[in-house]
């Protein structure tokens, strides 16, 4: 299941990658055409940076586990993990 897991989350950044990269050059297609001061070309960069930010929100999120957390997920059958209903 933990495998599964970090593959699904390594082709969400890697889709999210790609899709960041073709926003700017969409953006960098848009201010070509319609000029560097049209609203075109504000929206496209708009667009690119709340991509970024949400990459940034991902990692963010990765990087926050504690040293108990990483090794519940490569353990999580340890007497450590073991969550109780009472």
């Amino acid at each position: 299941m933990t495998t599964t897991l970090n593959v699904n989350q390594a082709t969400v950044a890697t889709t999210l990658e790609q899709t960041i990269l073709e926003a700017i050059s969409e953006a960098r297609t848009a201010c070509e055409l319609n000029g560097s001061d049209s609203a075109n070309c504000a929206v496209a960069w708009d667009i690119v940076e709340e991509l970024q930010a949400e990459k940034s929100h991902q990692n963010q999120a990765k990087q926050n586990k504690t040293s108990l957390e990483n090794y519940c997920d490569r353990h999580p059958d340890s007497v450590e993990c073991l969550i109780y209903d009472v």
